[in-house]
């Protein structure tokens, strides 16, 4: 057993000190890189949902002569819902991400392309007033957001379940759409 003295335990405490930072730093690192991918991540889904608001608001004009259907929330909950349902859009696809250490897979394929699907839906709802495609169109976007929620949850059971409010939501927004249709044709 080595002993120890005034003389070679400065040598300890610094190599104990080395040890230490060398397992933080990594432990840190870690964290921080995980953190980045979900902020990253969520950023890209609020862009989407921030870039679809600027295409409603110019449509809102139109909008607000149509006759809704029944059911149809206040315009304030609009952007409330989005933005909770874009953040968890941000943070499945960073989970499925970091699960696939950090290779881009068939998961965040389906999850891009919905996202696409997402924002060009408001493109032809608000933009050019396209109801009854539009109504097709978000037919299609929750097809591709069960897709989405089943390959996510095979991968990450968790990414899968936080997107189901999402489905829920275009189930609803479906149903407005095709209100709206019917009652301003």
């Amino acid at each position: 057993m080595p002993k120890y003295n005034s003389s070679n335990m400065s040598e300890v405490a610094k190599t104990a000190a080395d040890i230490s930072d060398s397992v933080k730093g990594s432990w840190l690192a870690d964290k921080i890189k995980k953190y980045r991918t979900y902020i990253i991540s969520i950023a890209i889904a609020l862009g989407v949902g921030v870039l679809g608001g600027i295409i409603t608001s110019l449509g809102m004009p139109r909008f607000s002569q149509l006759t809704q259907p029944p059911l149809s929330p206040p315009p304030f909950l609009f952007p409330i819902v989005w933005t909770v349902l874009y953040t968890l859009m941000g943070i499945g696809a960073a989970r499925i991400y970091i699960k696939n250490d950090k290779k881009l897979s068939k998961e965040l394929l389906i999850y891009a392309v919905q996202l696409f699907f997402n924002f060009f839906w408001t493109v032809f709802f608000f933009g050019f007033g396209a109801y009854l495609f539009s109504f097709i169109w978000i037919a299609a976007l929750w097809a591709l957001v069960l897709a989405m929620i089943i390959s996510f949850y095979k991968k990450d059971k968790i990414s899968g379940l936080i997107q189901i409010p999402y489905l829920l939501w275009l189930a609803f927004a479906a149903y407005l759409n095709f209100g709206i249709y019917l009652l301003n044709r």
